[in-house]
């Protein structure tokens, strides 16, 4: 009888938080009573329509040039041996522990108002379409990647017999088996560059803002919220057909184990030139703004005396014990999670929903439903554990599916009970996993940003709030504060990046 409480138990935690926390404001959101008229206003307003269609356009186009500026770096990694390649396939994970805001000062430090590499990018689109490609051409190179590598070897070999060269070879034999994982990377770049808010709120600006920057807008400072409501029916719309494409797309990128081609070493000036190439792109798109928010960063002489400052002090305080607590919090739903979707396969589905819904969505509808807890701690905690839990589900999960069933047996046959063995034997083994889950519960906790601006209190300013508070005041002492505090921002979640790389090299050990 305890035993099935506990199965009760670990199933409901999950299900009540995202009953309480996702579905529950989505419904708020989507059935408020001034939302329906204000939406035959918005779209018979030119500017929100323009909003509309930007936001469209500028997530299509960076899957465009992700997809056109990965596919041959992805075709190189997987074809070629050379020196390097194994540490950039690992640093290519960097940008999904990296918060939106180093990503977005980057792109200013190289090319807004003080951009240290060319200032004519200022007060235009470029701005945010380089920062779009900066965070998702790794989603993009990876995802090819892992489609290339899938090739048979006997496919291969066949074509190049029948005298076919390079272009030949990827039409006839790698683009069927890479197609699903272009398109499923498509869906995905798509989904967080259309839902995406950071970057777009430091980089689009006034002119160039997206749907998510204007509802923030509208309820943050406009206190319009049936402007609001009615514009998160398109961002929901759209998000949830780019999910729903994804998950379909996703089934069929999954191959049985087949003989791949090992990667050869490169010999000639052509194929050294175009790793070269290679190099030089990934240096651009990905490497230069961590570069120079270091650089900048490391000049700006008199504004380091920002880190002794109580508002530093504090920032820092909060977010860490914020971060501490949800991460906590996120072990505990995160097993539960993965121990439910063991028993029922929903939950596998619903295991990273929080992520394919707008966190601005999520926060505007917390603040309708909630009214008088949305400024309470527990509620910008529980958006906290939200968005960190499902790392360590996934990771859980993952590693309990590849356990070997007959441990369990062996347990149960020398007399354990279910419980006994789960605790003995399971969860041993499950803890490296949950390890690397943390990790990226930690780095996501620490660069949360657009949940706190919504929930946050003035005495709850965490580091990112606070660098943005920095760049909105004038003056170049204040934008060097900005770029000091990013800078330890952006330790923060290296750190955070090395012991997740540490942890996915034990697994492979």
């Amino acid at each position: 009888m305890p035993y099935r409480c506990l199965k009760v138990i670990y199933t409901a935690l999950p299900l009540l938080l995202l009953t309480a926390m996702v579905f529950a404001p989505l419904i708020a959101v989507t059935s408020y009573d001034d939302a329906i008229p204000a939406w035959t206003t918005v779209w018979q307003d030119g500017y929100y329509k323009q909003r509309i269609i930007w936001t469209i356009f500028q997530a299509a186009l960076t899957v465009l040039l992700t997809a056109a500026i990965g596919m041959p770096i992805a075709w190189v990694f997987a074809h070629w041996q050379f020196v390097g390649r194994q540490t950039v396939l690992r640093l290519l994970m960097l940008p999904f522990v990296m918060p939106t805001l180093v990503a977005g000062i980057g792109v200013l430090a190289l090319f807004g108002e003080r951009g240290a590499l060319w200032q004519g990018w200022a007060d235009t689109p470029y701005l945010l379409i380089y920062g779009n490609v900066f965070f998702n051409l790794p989603v993009m190179i990876l995802a090819l990647y892992q489609g290339f590598i899938r090739v048979p070897a006997n496919r291969l070999a066949a074509v190049r017999l029948a005298g076919a060269g390079v272009w030949r070879q990827f039409r006839y034999a790698e683009w069927t088996v890479v197609r699903p994982w272009l398109a499923g990377a498509a869906c995905l770049v798509f989904l967080y560059c259309f839902s995406g808010f950071g970057l777009a709120l430091l980089l689009g600006g006034q002119q160039y803002a997206t749907i998510e920057v204007e509802i923030y807008r509208l309820v943050a400072y406009e206190l319009d919220t049936a402007t609001a409501a009615a514009l998160v029916w398109p961002v929901l719309a759209c998000t949830f057909a780019a999910a729903a494409a994804y998950t379909f797309i996703s089934r069929r990128s999954h191959t049985a184990p087949i003989r791949r081609r090992l990667p050869e070493t490169i010999r000639t000036p052509l194929q050294y030139g175009a790793v070269a190439a290679v190099y030089a792109l990934l240096l651009f798109c990905c490497a230069l703004p961590l570069l120079a928010v270091l650089l900048q960063a490391l000049n700006s002489g008199s504004a380091w005396a920002v880190l002794r400052d109580q508002e530093t002090l504090s920032a820092l305080f909060n977010t860490a014990r914020f971060s501490f607590c949800a991460v906590a919090a996120a072990l505990i739903l995160g097993g539960c999670h993965a121990a439910a979707a063991r028993r029922f396969p929903v939950m596998r589905l619903l295991t990273f929903l929080p992520f394919m819904v707008s966190t601005v969505c999520l926060s505007f509808g917390v603040l309708l439903l909630y009214p008088h807890w949305a400024s309470s701690l527990a509620m910008l905690l529980a958006m906290y554990t939200l968005l960190a839990y499902p790392f360590v589900t996934k990771d859980i999960l993952s590693a309990w599916d590849s356990l070997p069933a007959h441990y369990l047996h062996a347990a149960r046959l020398c007399g354990a009970s279910p419980f006994q063995a789960a605790i003995r034997v399971s969860l041993p083994l499950l803890l490296p996993a949950a390890r690397r889950g943390l990790t990226l519960a930690a780095a996501t906790c620490i660069g949360e940003f657009a949940a706190s601006l919504f929930l946050s209190r003035p005495e709850w300013t965490t580091l990112t709030t606070l660098i943005y508070r920095y760049l909105g005041r004038p003056g170049a002492e204040n934008y060097h504060k900005a770029l000091v505090l990013t800078l330890l921002l952006m330790l923060a979640a290296g750190i955070a990046f090395t012991l997740l790389d540490k942890g996915k090299q034990d697994k492979a050990a």
